[in-house]
């Protein structure tokens, strides 16, 4: 078993003492930072996909995130001054008219395990506000929308269109909720689209390196 295959195993665990050992292991080893950090990402991906199926909860979901964002850690500086590698800054809310937390703060808990900066706005963000935060914070690369009511559907296409329109760059829009759906995404012109807070990490850094 490779070194980064011990450390992917590890995450998936939720081993956080022990998995900033392994990563300094690997990359005095000479793996690549890239690599550990995609592999760590692919790991929040099979968690993801098991918390989807039931097979394990948020406790275990929260103990993977809490073990990749040490290992993420010591990635850090070496991916200091390599803007290609460092992964910017997400923008995250609920959509204006809902006020639904727990999911968009565990999204958030996972997109900052992969690597960024999270600037979360709360809940009942209207359009106009996700746009101010752009403005104002550096280096957005993602802005996450999120939606736990089929009545603010509306809510969520009126802001992803005004980020769309507004001439601003450089960053993708992702969009979930439980009824958000791909096709759903697809439809309003959202970037991306993840069911639950597992995948939406590797679906985060999906967008903002493809």
């Amino acid at each position: 078993m490779s070194k980064i295959e011990e450390i992917k195993a590890l995450v998936e665990a939720g081993k956080a003492k022990l998995v900033p050992g392994f990563v300094q292991e690997a990359l005095a080893e000479g793996d690549a930072a890239n690599n550990i950090l995609q592999a760590m990402v692919d790991s929040m991906r099979i968690v993801g996909d098991k918390f989807s199926v039931g097979e394990i909860f948020v406790p275990e979901m929260l103990m993977s995130a809490k073990a990749m964002s040490k290992g993420v850690d010591v990635l850090k500086p070496h991916f200091a001054g390599q803007s290609t590698s460092s992964l910017g800054t997400c923008v995250i809310g609920t959509v204006a008219g809902d006020l639904h937390d727990i999911g968009k703060n565990l999204v958030s808990m996972m997109i900052e395990s992969a690597g960024f900066e999270i600037v979360n706005l709360g809940v009942d963000v209207s359009a106009a506000k996700f746009m101010e935060a752009v403005k104002e914070n550096k280096n957005v690369t993602l802005v996450a929308c999120s939606g736990l009511l089929t009545t603010t559907m509306p809510a969520m296409k009126e802001t992803v269109q005004t980020l769309k329109s507004s001439g601003l760059t450089g960053f993708k829009v992702m969009v979930g909720g439980a009824p958000v759906s791909a096709e759903f995404a697809a439809s309003i012109g959202a970037d991306g689209f993840a069911p639950d807070a597992g995948s939406a990490a590797a679906k985060a850094v999906e967008l903002v390196k493809g």
